[in-house]
């Protein structure tokens, strides 16, 4: 495959269609012919870019692309409002060793509370964001919010590659603050100019003030944005709305994206190979390219797939349907809020957790850091808009979008985090990624892996781009 992809680069610089016919005719003869014919019509499936505009108002004639710096800013009233409201909570009694199978223990959540109200300093939490360089630019009539951070001087001075990750919901860019030293200095012989954006309506981006807007209206700003940086070439990396989100910008513009990392895949379109996988997988894994690891992960499949995301997807129903009725409560109350986010951080991380009294949340997690992500979604006002962007994506059979229904052609490597919502095998992943150089199990870590083992992601990472660039 490598070497009809390196043939069909050599021939775009060719003159005429004539003598590109006779080289590949004399490389390759009439199989290896076919086959090429057969790789150029793959690759040609991609999802047309188009445009946008998610302004208020009508689009004008011409917009600036002028790139400015953003400095994350709190006030005194900020936090005297937030610690006045945090005083007039009402809180309900829970039910006896309900841990977390109703949701947020109330008796740990008053804990959480008092440390948010007397401990948590948002002023050095504020410093602590500004650590990394923050931009705004609009796109498609949204100021789009990111931070750009560059790789550090390195005495060998090898060239960084451009990488943009990107997060989901309820998380944001900061979940990403402890990875990105382990991929901006030097380690490995790799270094990294990474970008983070928030997705518009999560955080410091705007909101679309547009219905419509779902991942690949958002994949479409990103591409544009690496664009506008000045990268040309680069690589993604990202998981739950990221994973799609880079997904599709993979689909987009594939001869930008030189390889694509994910901690979570989206595969819908299974059929009759699933079905005929999940009977014969549990006995005869081998037949249909599971490991053991892949049946411990998957089986018994009712109660891990079925059940368990019954269990867990009752947000996603209320946010797919009614976003801005559950969300009156939550923008309005911020105990409520860190209710609805923290208990996701919680039993996404490990599903154990529900049985807890305080779920877990400290084991992987610090409350300063927890609460600063709270924070970015209280201070900004942005969590209904945040739960839109479920409303926009689900509007559709997922599987009949364009997007659901063309392949991924680039360079691809998956990292299975062992306490994922839902876990997918290899043979699953490649009726979507088609082009997969690495998969790996990892040993620990759930839903939001960069921030749980951001050491283990950035390892998985670097060995992927190893594998894709042959070094």
């Amino acid at each position: 495959m490598q070497i009809l992809e390196a043939l069909q680069r050599t021939l775009s610089s060719l003159d005429t269609p004539q003598l590109r016919l006779q080289v590949v005719s004399g490389a390759l003869g009439v199989g290896g012919l076919l086959a090429f014919y057969l790789l150029r019509q793959r690759k040609a499936k991609t999802i047309p870019l188009g445009d946008g505009w998610w302004g208020a108002g009508v689009k004008p004639p011409s917009e600036e692309e002028n790139i400015y710096p953003f400095l994350v800013k709190t006030s005194d009233e900020e936090i005297q409002d937030l610690h006045r409201r945090i005083d007039q909570t009402r809180f309900t009694d829970p039910l006896e060793d309900g841990c977390f199978h109703y949701g947020f223990n109330s008796t740990y959540l008053r804990r959480v509370v008092s440390y948010w109200r007397n401990q948590f300093d948002w002023k050095e939490q504020v410093k602590v964001l500004n650590k990394y360089p923050h931009f705004k630019t609009k796109i498609e009539g949204l100021d789009v919010h990111f931070i750009h951070v560059r790789a550090a001087q390195d005495p060998g001075g090898q060239a960084a590659r451009p990488l943009m990750l990107v997060h989901g919901w309820p998380g944001s860019f900061f979940e990403f603050y402890k990875i990105l030293p382990l991929l901006t200095e030097a380690q490995d012989g790799l270094v990294f100019d990474v970008v983070c954006p928030s997705i518009p309506g999560y955080g410091f981006s705007d909101a679309p003030h547009k219905q419509g807007f779902n991942s690949m209206a958002c994949a479409r700003i990103f591409l544009k944005l690496m664009e506008r940086l000045g990268y040309s070439e680069f690589y993604l990396q990202g998981g739950d709305w990221g994973a799609l989100i880079t997904t599709n910008m993979a689909q987009m513009k594939p001869d930008c994206v030189k390889g694509l990392h994910l901690n979570m895949v989206f595969v819908s379109r299974g059929g009759l190979g699933m079905l005929v996988s999940l009977i014969i997988g549990p006995y005869l894994p081998f037949l249909v390219g599971f490991t053991r690891e892949d049946v411990r992960r998957l089986f018994p499949y009712m109660e891990r797939n079925v059940y368990e995301m019954l269990r867990e997807s009752g947000y996603l129903h209320i946010q797919a349907t009614k976003p801005d009725t559950a969300g009156c409560g939550v923008n309005d109350s911020p105990v409520g809020l860190a209710a609805y986010i923290l208990e996701k951080f919680s039993t996404w991380a490990d599903l154990q957790n529900r049985g807890l009294e305080d779920g877990g949340l400290e084991r992987k997690f610090s409350l300063d850091d927890l609460l600063t992500n709270v924070m970015l979604y209280w201070t900004t006002e942005s969590i209904v808009s945040s739960m839109r962007f479920y409303k926009e994506n689900l509007k559709e059979n997922p599987e009949k979008r364009v997007d659901g229904r063309t392949g991924v052609y680039v360079p691809t490597g998956l990292a299975a985090f062992p306490n994922e919502l839902l876990h997918c095998p290899l043979p699953w992943a490649r009726w979507k990624y088609k082009n997969i150089r690495s998969y790996s199990y990892m040993p620990r870590g759930g839903h939001f892996a960069a921030f749980e083992e951001p050491q283990l992601l950035a390892d998985d990472f670097k060995q992927f781009v190893k594998k894709v660039e042959n070094i």
